[in-house]
């Protein structure tokens, strides 16, 4: 009794090994689906660590849809190489049945660049409107002016690879805003014709090197910002003022300057009058000590300081008199 339960033991983990490593169940649905394949490679898949499951699904949804391009060994390919099997086949009969040109080595070129190809099929089906942020400039005659745009775009598949997203889309577009606000003559002119910046942006060819095609671009909304050239204008006024004060304060310190400089000078020179008065009594009494000066020389000088004196005494004008105060 122990060896029959044994063996059947022994037999079950062999059917759960068997059909672990030959998915039967799979054989029959690709079988039923009027897909080719066989056991044995079913078997060399599991060995290859690829999932039998995601091949299978994928070639019986290829076959359905009459993509014969689609073999197995280029699934399998695909897969070890780090792609995404289910969404290359739904982007290949969602591509077919919308008649657009795209071939298998494109879409798993386009998977394995990191770019979701399903997406892209249907962004070129349907396209996709982009909000670019408030983009700001300002017109020739100083006004701001605040711009958002709305981009409508479609995906270029041949670009996907190694072209431009999103952000540089929107970047070139709020470029485009600020280059035709800023030749505008006047803000209302962009206010009463605000197309013609979508049509000035269009005709630039933004999409240039990019994964998108832009199909148009509509202004949203257009509102009134600073006055930016007043502001400058002010500003510049304030500065020419700044300078103008300091050079007067400048000329102002320089006048002080001069002015201490003379006062010195005249501080100088009074020195030097009061020493060489000094000297004066020194002279003359060496002078009456040779006899080279006379008692009457002396009283004549004395009576020419008297008399100088008294002039410059009548020349000074009289101080005011004193008001009496009233008690």
């Amino acid at each position: 009794m122990e060896m029959v339960i044994i063996l059947a033991v022994v037999i079950l983990v062999l059917l759960v090994i068997f059909f672990y490593y030959v998915p039967f169940g799979k054989w029959i649905n690709a079988m039923a689906s009027g897909v080719r394949i066989s056991l044995v490679q079913l078997f060399l898949m599991r060995l290859r660590k690829v999932p039998p499951a995601v091949i299978v699904d994928a070639m019986i949804e290829a076959h359905k849809a009459g993509l014969n391009e689609v073999e197995r060994d280029q699934l399998e390919a695909h897969y070890l190489a780090g792609g995404r099997v289910k969404k290359v086949v739904d982007a290949l009969v969602s591509a077919s049945k919308a008649n657009i040109d795209l071939s298998f080595k494109m879409a798993t070129a386009i998977d394995l660049a990191g770019r979701d190809v399903l997406e892209a099929v249907k962004m070129s089906v349907i396209p996709k409107v982009i909000d670019t942020p408030v983009v700001s400039s300002v017109a020739k005659d100083g006004i701001q002016l605040l711009a958002k745009a709305r981009v409508t775009v479609r995906t270029n598949i041949r670009q996907l690879v190694g072209g431009a997203g999103e952000e540089t889309v929107l970047a070139r577009v709020g470029e485009g805003i600020v280059s035709s606000i800023g030749s505008a003559q006047s803000h209302k002119q962009v206010l009463e014709n605000p197309d013609s910046i979508s049509k000035l942006v269009l005709s630039k060819g933004l999409d240039a090197g990019t994964a998108f095609e832009i199909l148009s671009i509509d202004i949203a909304d257009v509102d009134v910002g600073k006055n930016i050239g007043a502001t400058l204008q002010m500003d510049q006024a304030e500065a020419d003022k700044n300078i103008a004060q300091a050079r007067a304060e400048e000329r102002r310190a320089m006048a002080i300057a001069l002015e201490q400089e003379m006062k010195a000078k005249a501080q100088e020179a009074r020195a030097k009058v009061i020493e060489n008065e000094a000297t004066v009594p020194l002279a003359m009494a060496e002078a009456f000590k040779n006899g080279n000066l006379g008692v009457m020389d002396y009283y004549r000088m004395k009576n020419i300081e008297a008399d100088t004196s008294m002039r410059d005494s009548i020349g000074k004008p009289a101080a005011p008199a004193a008001t009496p105060s009233k008690k």
